[in-house]
Order: structure tokens, then C-alpha cells, then sequence
């Protein structure tokens, strides 16, 4: 960290795994996602060459913004995955589950339920796909990337636990797929900026068009 401005504070290295002082912890027990290998690294006394620096010192903030521009849309992506996951499973259940002698998805609240979370799935698609297509035109996508990761996000939350909701009580149970859709789901609000961090960039970024 260099004493300047907090925008040029902070300086990119690349470390390699086999470098003194460098220790991964543990693996960690995540409530879902559990395929992600998450770590935390500490770094002690550690010396690295300054061949090694990404761009130039102090590019370390912009190295990371401008990276996030480009891996927002992919997680949205994931997100709108998982809701669209969710939604064939609820779908499919509501079609096979009955009650008094018919299946749920005859019913018109579980037809709302499903309407909601297609709605959900298609426009986050579409959010994805806008801000991957800034990306393709070489244009700044930031206002974009934050939009469909804020709103795929919060989709997949949605649907996911709209899924349990429709299963009933099996839906609580692990034996069905829907709560891990649901448990998978909260960290797309949380990693790649939080969902209160991506509306705070949009509003920046919309007010700044009428400033």
C-alpha cells in the first residue's frame, strides 16, 4: 500500500504459488457452492519482484473495477442459471404433485408463483446479455454489469426459495434439489460486490448522466 490518494493506494502483484511466506488455509465449509475451493492466503515476509506487478503501481483499484466490469455479466449468467433451474423443477413438481385429486400447478397461486419467477428469469437474461454485448461493442459496461448482477441476483434468490415454497414440505427436505438451489443462491448477493455495492455504483452511474 502507497501513502497517495485512496483511487491510486493500492498496487497489483502477481504471486506465485511456490513463494516464500505464501501459506493457503484451509479449505472452507461453505453453506453452498461447495465445488468452490475457497481459501483464505496469508502472506508473511513475503518478497516479490517488481517484474511482477500488474500495469503499473498504484493501477492495482483500476486492475480490479475494470475486471469486475467484465465478470459481473458471467455471474449473472450463474445466477440466471439457477433460477431457471429452480423454475424447471418447480414447474415439473407442480405438474406431478396433487391435491384433492389434482395437480398444484392447477391451482391459480402456484400458477402465479411460476408466472413471477419466469418473469424473473427471462428479464435477467436479458440484463446479462445487454451488459455482455457492451462488452462486445468495446464499450464501458459498468452501469450494465452492475444492473444484471443486482437484479440476476436477486432473481435467483427469489425463485430459489419460490421453488422450496412450491414443493411444500418436501421442499426442506435434502432428498428433492431445491435446497441447495436455495442455499447456492445467497452468495450471488454477496461475492463479486454485494447487492447494496452494485446499487450504489447504478445510481452513481445514472445520476453522473444528468450532472
Amino acid at each position: 500500500r502507497s501513502q497517495v490518494p485512496s483511487i491510486k493506494a493500492f498496487t497489483g502483484f502477481i504471486v506465485e504459488r511456490e513463494t516464500p511466506g505464501l501459506t493457503p488455509g484451509r479449505k472452507e465449509w461453505n453453506m453452498g457452492q461447495r465445488a468452490s475451493d475457497t481459501r483464505g492466503v496469508t502472506f508473511e515476509d513475503v518478497i516479490v519482484p517488481k517484474e511482477n506487478v500488474l500495469l503499473n503501481e498504484g493501477d492495482g483499484f483500476k486492475i480490479a473495477m475494470g475486471t469486475f466490469d467484465r465478470t459481473r455479466a458471467p455471474v449473472a449468467a450463474a445466477a440466471t442459471g439457477l433460477a431457471q433451474r429452480a423454475l424447471d423443477e418447480a414447474a415439473k413438481y407442480s405438474t406431478e404433485r396433487k391435491t384433492f385429486g389434482a395437480p398444484i400447478a392447477a391451482h391459480q397461486a402456484v400458477q402465479f408463483i411460476l408466472a413471477d419467477m419466469a418473469i424473473g428469469v427471462e428479464t435477467s437474461r436479458l440484463a446479462w446479455m445487454r451488459a455482455a454485448y457492451e462488452v462486445d461493442q468495446g464499450r464501458r459496461n459498468t452501469y450494465y454489469a452492475s444492473i444484471a448482477k443486482a437484479f440476476a441476483s436477486d432473481v435467483a434468490n427469489k425463485c430459489a426459495s419460490d421453488a422450496v415454497q412450491v414443493f411444500g414440505g418436501n421442499g426442506f427436505n435434502s432428498e428433492y434439489p431445491v435446497e441447495k438451489l436455495m442455499r447456492d443462491a445467497k452468495i450471488f448477493q454477496i461475492y463479486e460486490g454485494t447487492s447494496q455495492i452494485q446499487r450504489l455504483i447504478i445510481s452513481r452511474e445514472l445520476l453522473g448522466h444528468y450532472k
